[in-house]
């Protein structure tokens, strides 16, 4: 078992000694998860807790205008919840027993919009999305709420560029592993949208896409439930925990992009 060593000075009365901790180096993934617009940490609290149990650091947020913070729905913007991730990210990314070279994380539409584009910002080594949702660029100080609806729909109907996105263009510089889902009768983040996510992630090290049969956006029925922790759990234990086990990085080994399959409901 390797071992980790720290420094310490210990107090005795007026004096102090020297000491070395010699500890199992036991540092551990982590993971952050965020929810979608108008959801809540609870949502993501099982699948955290799941994932957990494979030995990993994990923090579930509520990002301004949700839950505790619900008063700033219609004033909170794009630009505030980043910057509700970023200090989460730097918050788990601190955490004594994380490991800072090996942080995931995972969004659901809102939240898988801006985890894209957290990884731009800071280091991610692997990234989850559900049902990521697509915004212009425009307006990024508008408040959220107040985006046009009907615009927005239309335009998550056309094919966009990593070129003329912020959000994809955090994609196509993703060197890491990626985890993509898709909900099939999803009518708030239609196939358009998933195609541009999933053309964009180019230079990504591995990524791995899957349909949840017949589901839609908010996973309103349970077995759609329990299909996506299953695909995100398997998922989490192959890509990060085999990483820790193995010491291997993103590069250290090969693998291929599996191909596209359709996920029947399933348990989790």
């Amino acid at each position: 078992m390797t071992t980790r060593e720290e420094r310490i000075d210990i107090p005795v009365g007026d004096d102090r000694i020297s000491g070395t901790f010699v500890n199992p180096a036991t540092v551990m993934p982590g993971v952050l998860f965020v929810h979608g617009w108008g959801g809540t940490q609870k949502q993501y609290l099982g699948r955290a807790r799941e994932v957990a149990a494979l030995g990993c650091v994990c923090l579930t947020i509520d990002l301004r205008g949700h839950g505790d913070n619900y008063k700033q729905y219609e004033t909170v913007t794009r630009e505030d919840n980043l910057r509700d991730m970023i200090a989460a990210y730097d918050t788990l990314a601190s955490h004594h027993a994380a490991d800072p070279s090996a942080i995931a994380v995972v969004g659901s539409s809102y939240g898988g919009y801006l985890a894209t584009i957290l990884s731009s910002l800071r280091s991610v080594r692997w990234l989850a999305l559900r049902a990521p949702a697509l915004y212009r660029d425009e307006d990024w100080q508008v408040p959220k709420w107040r985006l046009n609806k009907e615009e927005l729909a239309a335009y998550r109907q056309t094919r966009v560029s990593p070129d003329h996105n912020r959000a994809l263009a955090a994609c196509a510089a993703f060197k890491g592993d990626a985890l993509l889902v898709e909900c099939e009768r999803d009518s708030i983040v239609p196939h358009p949208v998933i195609a541009n996510y999933r053309a964009a992630f180019d230079n990504a090290h591995s990524l791995t896409y899957r349909v949840i049969q017949d589901a839609d956006h908010a996973l309103s029925e349970e077995p759609w439930q329990q299909s996506y922790t299953s695909l995100l759990v398997k998922w989490a234990m192959e890509m990060v925990i085999g990483a820790r086990e193995s010491g291997s990085a993103p590069g250290a080994h090969t693998q291929s992009s599996p191909s596209p399959q359709r996920n029947p409901p399933q348990p989790a």
